[in-house]
C-alpha cells in the first residue's frame, strides 16, 4: 500500500543493458521501492529480481559516498576525504602536466559495458585528444554483432517482439533469456511468444532453461557455431528453401556464397559441431519455412576464436530467408534520437596512428570499426612495458579490469607502474583499491539519461530520471565535464542536459518533457530500405562483403577451429578432456557494475 507522502516517479532500470520501464517510490527522499511499469511497452509491469532489489543495492552499507585521496604511497592503503572541487582540480592540474610533457595519448581511459556514460566517455576522449580509450565488450561482447550486422546490412536488427505479428519461430543462438541476459525485458516477451506457438531452436552446450521450452535443442561444441551456421547456409541453398525474391532484390555475391559453401555439409559440421546431420537439416528447414522468424544471439558466440566470421555467418541467414525488417522478424532500428555528439570530428586526425592495437586489429580500433577504440592487452602491455610508449594515467568509469581483464597479475604490475589512477565506482572494488583517487559513482536512481531502447536501434525513448542523491555521490558525466572545463576542452560549455536536449530535437520535445511523459514509442516501419536501399556501399545486403576484402579478411565467412579444443590440440584434449564454457548466468547478477 503507497504511504499518503509518497512521490511516484517513472524511470527506466538500467542493472543490465535492458530498458525495464520503472515505477520509483520516494518517501522523504528515501527511495523505498521499485516496480515494474505497467504502462511501459517493454516489459509491461514485469520487473525481475535484480531491479527489484535496486533499494538494497542503493543503500548498502559499503557504497563509496564521498571522493577519496589516497594519503602517501601507492603501497599505502589508507584513504582520506576530500571535497569535489579539491580531487576535480588534483586530478585536473595531474592530467594537464602528463598531456603537456608527454602527449594526450598517454592517457587512457576505461569503462565497463555499455551504461549511461558510454558516449559521453568516447567524448570526453575525443575532446582530450587520447586516441586510447576502451571497453571489453569492443572485442568480445556486443560490438563483434553490430560491426557483423553494419558490414552486412548496413545497420544493427533486433528482434521483433512487440508488432501485432507474433514470431513463428526463434532461434536461440548462445542466448538463455528466459533467465537472464542484457536485455532483461525480453524475458516475458519471448515468454509469450513460445506460448503463442513460436517454434523455439536452442542452440546451446547444455538445454537451458529457454531451450526446455524449446521444439528442439542443438546441443553444439563450444566454439563451433560458425560451423553450424553455414552448414545450415549450405542447406537452404541446396533445398532451395530461401528467400529466392529477397536475394535476387536485395542481396549481392550470392554465386560466390554458393559456391563457398558447397563442400559445407551437415555431415562436415556434425563432424565439428558434434550435432547430429539430421538435426541440423531440421533446424534448418523450421527456421526457413515458418516465417516471420527470430535469431535471437547471445554474447556465447562472440566469446570465441574468429567472432566476427562466426556472426557473419550467422547474419546471412536472416538474409537468405528474407527475414529483414519485416513484422515479427529480425527489424533495422527506427533510430528516432540524433546521433549523440561524441566530437569526433574534432579529433586530431594525426593521433589515429597512436591507437595502442589498431594497426593489427582493425575492425577494433582502425578506420572502419564501429566504435574505434584501443585494443586492451595492448594498452596494458604498454602501461608495464613502455613499448610502444609509456601510458600514464588511466581514467576508469564503471570498470574493474583487475577482476575482469585476462591475466590479473600482469593487469595488476601494469596497473601498479602508472603514475595516474581514477577510478569512479559504486564500491571498493579490488581495481579501485589501487587507485590514487576514488570518485563515487551515483547508481541508476541517482542518474539521468534518454534511453533509447532496443539498444542499436532506438525504437522506443524513455527518460531515466534523477529521484535520490546519495552522499555525494554524481553522475559519470559530470564528472568528465567537470574535468573537461578545468582542463578548458572542446565541449565543455556543454552540459548534459544541453545533449539530451539535442538528442530528443527530432521528436519536438526536451528531456524535461520526457521525464513528465515516461516514453515516446513512435510506430514501427518495416522494409525501410525499400526507400532508399541498405546503409551499406552496395546498398543490398552484403553477402560478399567488400569491405572487408579490401581490409584483408575474408569476405565471406569461414571456419576456425579453437585452438585449444579436442579437434585443434588432440594430444592436449587427452590430458584434459573436459571443455570449459562460460556464460551461464545467474539470475541474480548482471557483471559487478550495477550501473
Amino acid at each position: 500500500m503507497n504511504h499518503h507522502n509518497d512521490q511516484i516517479f517513472k524511470s527506466v532500470c538500467r542493472i543490465c543493458h535492458g530498458g525495464c520501464g520503472a515505477i520509483l517510490h520516494v518517501r522523504n527522499g528515501r527511495l523505498i521501492k521499485v516496480k515494474g511499469d505497467p504502462e511501459s511497452p517493454l516489459n509491461k509491469g514485469w520487473m525481475c529480481i535484480k531491479g527489484m532489489a535496486t533499494p538494497e543495492i542503493t543503500y548498502h552499507p559499503s557504497r563509496l559516498t564521498e571522493p577519496l585521496r589516497r594519503k602517501g604511497s601507492k603501497d599505502n592503503f589508507e584513504w582520506e576525504s576530500v571535497s569535489w572541487n579539491e580531487v576535480l582540480d588534483e586530478i585536473a592540474n595531474k592530467l594537464d602536466f602528463i598531456r603537456k610533457e608527454s602527449g594526450p595519448e598517454t592517457i587512457a581511459i576505461g569503462q565497463g559495458t555499455g551504461r549511461h556514460h558510454y558516449l559521453h566517455v568516447v567524448r570526453f576522449a575525443n575532446a582530450l585528444g587520447t586516441p586510447n580509450w576502451y571497453e571489453p565488450g569492443l572485442a568480445q561482447c556486443f560490438i563483434p554483432r553490430i560491426t557483423a550486422c553494419h558490414l552486412t546490412y548496413g545497420d544493427f536488427v533486433v528482434g521483433d517482439y512487440y508488432s501485432q505479428v507474433p514470431p513463428k519461430c526463434i532461434v536461440f543462438w548462445g542466448h538463455n533469456p528466459l533467465v537472464t541476459g542484457p536485455d532483461g525485458e525480453l524475458s516475458i516477451a519471448v515468454r509469450k511468444a513460445l506460448k503463442q506457438g513460436a517454434h523455439g531452436i536452442a542452440i546451446d552446450p547444455r538445454c537451458s532453461e529457454t531451450g526446455k521450452k524449446c521444439a528442439l535443442w542443438l546441443p553444439i561444441r563450444p566454439g563451433t557455431d560458425a560451423a553450424l551456421a553455414l552448414a545450415m547456409i549450405h542447406v537452404l541453398i541446396k533445398e532451395e528453401i530461401f528467400d529466392k525474391e529477397f536475394v535476387r532484390r536485395w542481396t549481392i555475391g550470392f554465386e560466390k556464397l554458393k559456391e563457398h559453401v558447397a563442400p559445407l555439409t551437415p555431415e562436415w559440421a556434425e563432424e565439428i559441431t558434434w550435432i547430429p546431420a539430421e538435426d541440423i537439416v531440421k533446424a534448418t528447414r523450421i527456421y526457413a519455412t515458418h516465417k516471420p522468424a527470430i535469431i535471437d544471439w547471445g554474447v556465447a558466440i562472440e566469446q570465441n576464436t574468429n567472432s566476427l566470421q562466426t556472426v557473419r555467418a550467422i547474419a546471412l541467414l536472416r538474409a537468405l530467408t528474407g527475414n529483414i525488417d519485416i513484422p515479427g522478424g529480425d527489424i533495422l532500428g527506427m533510430n528516432v534520437l540524433r546521433t549523440y555528439p561524441t566530437l569526433k570530428e574534432k579529433f586530431p586526425r594525426e593521433m589515429l596512428k597512436k591507437r595502442l592495437g589498431a594497426e593489427i586489429y582493425k575492425l577494433l580500433g582502425g578506420w572502419r570499426a564501429w566504435m574505434p577504440s584501443a585494443h586492451i592487452p595492448t594498452l596494458f602491455k604498454a602501461m608495464r612495458t613502455g613499448e610502444p610508449y609509456q601510458i600514464r594515467a588511466l581514467l576508469i568509469f564503471g570498470s574493474n579490469p583487475l577482476m575482469t581483464v585476462a591475466n590479473a597479475k600482469e593487469v595488476y604490475h601494469s596497473l601498479k607502474k602508472i603514475d595516474l589512477l581514477v577510478v569512479s565506482e559504486l564500491f571498493m572494488t579490488p581495481t579501485a583499491a589501487l587507485a590514487d583517487y576514488i570518485l563515487p559513482a551515483a547508481f541508476w536512481p541517482e542518474v539521468e539519461q534518454v534511453v533509447a531502447y532496443p539498444l542499436m536501434a532506438g525504437n522506443v525513448v524513455m527518460a531515466q530520471q534523477k529521484v535520490i542523491q546519495i552522499g555525494q555521490c554524481r553522475q559519470d558525466e559530470w564528472m568528465m565535464d567537470e574535468l573537461s572545463k578545468r582542463l578548458n576542452l572542446t565541449g565543455s560549455e556543454e552540459g548534459l542536459t544541453d545533449i539530451m536536449n539535442y538528442q530528443l530535437r527530432p521528436l519536438g520535445i526536451t528531456f524535461q518533457d520526457l521525464k513528465r511523459e515516461g516514453f515516446v514509442y513512435p510506430p514501427h516501419q518495416y522494409k525501410k530500405y525499400e526507400k532508399d536501399g541498405f546503409h551499406t556501399p552496395s546498398k543490398k545486403v552484403e553477402l560478399y562483403c567488400k569491405t572487408l576484402e579490401r581490409m584483408g579478411y575474408d569476405p565471406l565467412p569461414t571456419y576456425k577451429e579453437p585452438s585449444e579444443s579436442p579437434l585443434g590440440s588432440p594430444e592436449l584434449a587427452e590430458k584434459f578432456p573436459y571443455v570449459l564454457t562460460t556464460g551461464s548466468r545467474r539470475l541474480e547478477f548482471f557483471h559487478s557494475e550495477h550501473r
